[in-house]
């Protein structure tokens, strides 16, 4: 099969090629998906440049978690009945060399999810990663019904899809953050009932001034590192923030305001959750696609040869637009 590779950690455009590598096949428990649409995170591109963690788990690693496509391959124990159906896949190359940049993947069964009609292949291959992502952090300590939830990054590949589960889940207001008044559009689209340009708006007062002093019930924050330290102006007293994203390596709340206010913070890492937590939010997807009520964000495309690029371009910020190779 045609496959992106790489076989060193490194910048994308010197490490990622085309080449061929041998078709896979389902083992028990697993399908085997023809891949249409492979979509980038920025977890891919930590994986494949070493950022967050140095060293090659597998000699040979085919990038990115999420894709969509058709299963056309069962193991044993999969009902055959599964053939021809029209999938998302997610968790790919989770401690697996293979992710979904080829134009086949064999993966557990239960990571590749019925993907409705009211979804293009493109879309499907966006779902995986943010959506995990948003729905265990919002569905977290009971979930977010009548509260004020603020969604940094609003904009962005889980903060979109996370602005509109929160609508969707009951959310009283949800506020989101984002660096430009484009993507405060996007945001607006989504859902938000308030959108604050980090940027060029005071956020800390806009919060207050929407919460009339009180601060936000929940936070998901998609940088630590660099909003930490505001937490104590933003969140209401015995809030939650869920910490999903980090693009430095610590971050500081002070100690006394803690104290004083038993805030909870969780961080989450999707890769990890309970086993439920995935049925539950496969589940909301689908319903809520079927129903019309999703939207997504749009794609830029890039051909297989042009995985590399891929890379690059969401390294380099571009929110609010999604990548995807397509096949």
């Amino acid at each position: 099969m045609r496959a992106a590779f790489y076989t060193q950690q490194g910048p994308a455009r010197e490490v990622i090629r085309l080449g061929e590598l041998p078709d896979p096949h389902p083992g028990p428990g697993e399908v085997r998906v023809r891949i249409h649409a492979s979509g980038v995170n920025p977890t891919d591109t930590y994986t494949r440049s070493g950022i967050r963690r140095r060293g090659m788990p597998f000699r040979t690693i085919v990038p990115n978690q999420d894709g969509a496509g058709l299963i056309d391959e069962v193991g044993e124990g999969v009902s055959r009945e599964r053939i021809g159906e029209r999938v998302y896949v997610t968790m790919a190359q989770w401690q697996r060399p293979w992710g979904t940049a080829s134009e086949f993947v064999a993966l557990p069964a239960e990571r590749a999810i019925r993907l409705p009609q009211q979804a293009s292949f493109e879309q499907g291959a966006c779902l995986g990663v943010p959506i995990l992502t948003a729905h265990y952090a919002l569905a977290l300590y009971g979930g977010i019904v009548g509260q004020t939830v603020l969604v940094q990054g609003g904009a962005g590949g889980v903060g979109f899809y996370a602005v509109q589960f929160a609508k969707l889940q009951g959310a009283a207001t949800v506020i989101a953050t984002v660096s430009s008044d484009q993507k405060g559009q996007i945001a607006r689209s989504a859902g938000a009932d308030h959108v604050v340009n980090y940027r060029t708006d005071d956020l800390a007062a806009r919060v207050s001034e929407i919460t009339s002093g009180g601060g936000v019930r929940r936070v998901l924050e998609v940088d630590f590192a660099a909003n930490a330290a505001a937490i104590p102006q933003l969140l209401g007293k015995c809030g939650t923030v869920v910490v999903y994203g980090s693009r430095g390596p610590e971050g500081t709340v002070a100690a006394t305001w803690g104290i004083q206010n038993q805030p909870t913070i969780r961080f989450i890492y999707m890769y990890e959750l309970p086993a439920e937590a995935y049925v539950a939010a496969y589940a909301d997807v689908e319903r809520w696609m079927t129903q019309g009520k999703l939207k997504h964000l749009p794609v830029k495309t890039f051909s297989l040869e042009q995985t590399g690029a891929a890379h690059d371009w969401v390294e380099q910020g571009a929110g609010g637009v999604r990548a995807v190779v397509t096949l």
